[in-house]
């Protein structure tokens, strides 16, 4: 989540610039008053250049991504989305706001989905698989993709928390049918709020494109006022002030994705000197983020003293397990009606991930973190494992 630490000049001058060429904040219309810029545009030419995909589009939230996203790929009511148990409450509110019910597998050691439970969550009402690729880390796609291909079900990647890595020589999320990001507060890049819908499938792109801007077809030469549609859309379009910030801060990505890798090899080579530290599961063909460091421990007493540790220390965790209630669909009990279970049942479905989950600490990588916060890590880290070992 380094973005907001880098929250500055540059992103002034943006803003500022956008208000002294005419001050048009709406991504439509107003040509002569913008001086021929069209902001969201630009974003989305440049975050595609990016990520290595033909098209992007970016919208109000990441949120409101995994939503179009799934109306782009024509899930529907009644319809089954298979996503993982340990993700952002975001993915599941996104498939219940159209009618659809989320199916959860649990996670592996990747903290991402469990592939080899993925074939028997799929029905006949499947619609669409979501990965969650989580705290910068992909998930199995070699054989999530294989079983999604055998079963002609499209996979949708929630991205939102990785942007910035890498799969097999590629950009993270390029290798999905259809990809959803985010720009909030606590993401690789920000800009407040926003989010962007990357794709290399025109029909999608366009789907996605219409429905964003109450299935506007943007027809050229045509006057938004007089303007077609061919379907029913909703308001989730990105202003231009939101865009210019994404876009001051899509030109620091490479210094923030260098600064976590530094910061994170520093961290886990002083971690790997210690008796009995394990780490989080990578895939062989991902290049992580590094955005977080997570050590997983022999059990949960061992991972809840490092947490009290750190707090001593004045030190902190990410998601792991600071944020854990709005992360692990264990504890959305306002959601159980909706999928037709109750706590018990529930417990029982995800016992594998509440395992790996509750000896999981998410230690945050920091672009200005310094080294004497590093070494208070490590200092903690010792003394934690010293009395287990």
């Amino acid at each position: 989540m380094p973005g907001f630490e880098l929250m500055g000049q540059e992103e002034r001058d943006a803003v500022n610039k956008l208000f002294d060429d005419g001050g048009v904040l709406f991504a439509h219309g107003f040509d002569s008053l913008r001086k021929n810029r069209y902001h969201v545009r630009e974003l989305e030419a440049e975050f595609a250049k990016c990520l290595g995909v033909k098209y992007a589009q970016a919208v109000s939230s990441g949120t409101a991504a995994l939503k179009i996203a799934l109306i782009a790929l024509g899930v529907k009511p009644g319809d089954e989305v298979v996503t993982q148990a340990f993700t952002f409450i975001a993915t599941a509110e996104a498939i219940i706001d159209i009618g659809a019910k989320p199916v959860f597998v649990n996670v592996d050691e990747t903290l991402g989905m469990n592939a080899n439970e993925l074939e028997a969550a799929i029905s006949d009402k499947t619609a669409a698989i979501i990965p969650v690729h989580m705290l910068g880390v992909a998930v199995n796609q070699d054989e999530i993709h294989r079983i999604a291909r055998k079963n002609k079900i499209p996979i949708l990647d929630d991205a939102c928390e990785s942007l910035g890595a890498e799969w097999n020589g590629e950009k993270l999320g390029a290798q999905a049918d259809i990809s959803t990001w985010s720009f909030d507060s606590g993401k690789t890049i920000i800009a407040g709020e926003g989010g962007m819908i990357t794709t290399n499938d025109k029909e999608l792109y366009i789907r996605a494109r219409e429905y964003h801007d109450h299935g506007h077809m943007n027809i050229p030469n045509v006057p938004r006022g007089r303007d077609k549609c061919r379907l029913t859309g909703f308001n989730y379009r990105m202003t231009e002030v939101q865009a210019v910030i994404a876009k001051a801060q899509l030109k620091k990505l490479d210094f923030i994705v260098n600064e976590n890798r530094r910061f994170y090899s520093i961290l886990e080579a002083e971690f790997k000197k210690i008796k009995g530290v394990k780490f989080r599961k990578i895939p062989e063909k991902c290049i992580p983020l590094c955005d977080t460091l997570i050590l997983q421990f022999d059990n949960k007493k061992i991972a809840d003293g490092f947490v009290r540790n750190l707090n001593k220390a004045g030190l902190g965790t990410k998601n792991l397990p600071d944020a854990v209630q709005w992360h692990f669909a264990l504890y959305w009990e306002h959601l159980f009606d909706i999928l037709d279970t109750n706590k018990n049942e529930f417990r029982s479905l995800l016992k594998p991930s509440i395992e790996i989950i509750e000896r999981s600490v998410a230690i945050p990588i920091m672009v200005k973190t310094s080294m004497k916060t590093i070494r208070k890590q490590i200092e903690v880290l010792k003394e934690t494992m010293s009395s287990n070992y």
